[in-house]
């Protein structure tokens, strides 16, 4: 890459900033404190084999799940990357019960963020990709500042951006402020993340299906339905089929090769397994960006009301036409 079409992502912020009247800088702001977060996660992420970071954490968060030593270092991480930045007012981890009131609730305090810090962190002890991802929701009109559900229990429509981060081969952040999507590589030699995937969009149509299809047997009948058809040819091609394992991973290969990624309702997880928050909502956002489409199995997922901080959702998420295939099976 020359210089000459070298763009970081914080230049890209404040480029993008400026879509919003008013603009001050403070948005740019708070973004950096996430891309700083994310360089200390990977950078932990890249050293996992090598220090004491691998393995259980010996606590258990509030989804009932055991915490991995890097959960509790990236929630760290990201929390204490954004307390610094003065227009955060309302942290909401997925590892806490809580969401976190900063600042006091002060007025100059206009956003909320919602994150899962380490997407797939199971994965880590195999070396599979994990991920962060990550809302921002601005303050509602009248939110106290001492009511911090106020300012998160909003349906996705509200998010001012979202984006994720995939700890792989190489670490990548992808971002919308609802303007198109964006992905930026990190350069280890410059430490910066540098465009490489400018305006991602879906393709029309994709070739991988995604799916954990060892719980297929409690599927809901047409998500059984819907699979068979793209295993046989039904529409229009025979689909392989490729699952990771880790939501971030699984869905930045639908993102950029097409296809669908499903988290049906199970019979152990009837409404759902993925949180609407922290991980259903901003891969909903970036999805509808790029020229997909993603439902909670029957309603567009961006305008869930949500009822609870940790509530759970299907979902189904992908290209317009397999989407469209979904949507036309009967229930």
């Amino acid at each position: 890459m020359s210089d000459s079409n070298l763009l970081t992502v914080q230049q890209h912020i404040l480029r993008e900033q400026l879509r919003f009247s008013g603009a001050s800088g403070e948005f740019s702001f708070l973004l950096s404190g996430i891309t700083l977060a994310t360089k200390i996660i990977q950078a932990q992420v890249r050293r996992a084999g090598l220090v004491d970071v691998l393995g259980e954490h010996g606590g258990v968060n509030v989804q009932g799940e055991i915490q991995q030593k890097l959960d509790v270092i990236a929630n760290e991480a990201i929390v204490q990357a954004l307390t610094s930045r003065a227009s955060v007012g309302v942290l909401a981890s997925e590892e806490n019960e809580e969401p976190m009131i900063v600042h006091k609730g002060d007025s100059e305090a206009k956003y909320a963020v919602v994150f899962d810090p380490l997407d797939g962190s199971s994965n880590i002890d195999v070396n599979v990709s994990v991920g962060t991802t990550f809302s921002i929701l601005r303050r509602p009109e009248g939110a106290a500042g001492d009511n911090p559900e106020a300012w998160v229990l909003q349906p996705g429509t509200e998010q001012v951006a979202a984006g994720y981060v995939v700890y792989g081969s190489s670490t990548i952040l992808v971002y919308s402020v609802g303007h198109g999507v964006h992905g930026f590589t990190l350069d280890p030699a410059i430490g910066a993340y540098v465009l490489s995937h400018p305006n991602m969009t879906m393709p029309d149509r994709g070739k991988y299906y995604s799916v954990n299809e060892a719980n297929a047997d409690s599927f809901p009948d047409k998500y059984n339905k819907y699979l068979a058809g793209l295993r046989n040819g039904q529409y229009g091609t025979k689909y392989s089929s490729r699952y990771i394992g880790s939501m971030v991973a699984d869905f930045h290969r639908t993102l950029l090769k097409g296809g669908v990624f499903l988290y049906p309702p199970t019979a152990d997880n009837a409404e759902g397994k993925l949180r609407l928050l922290y991980e259903a909502n901003p891969v909903a956002f970036l999805a509808e960006q790029a020229g997909g489409v993603a439902l909670d199995g029957k309603n567009r997922m961006l305008e869930v009301k949500p009822t609870s901080i940790h509530q759970r959702v299907p979902l189904v998420v992908g290209s317009k036409a397999e989407m469209d295939d979904f949507v036309a099976l009967e229930d």
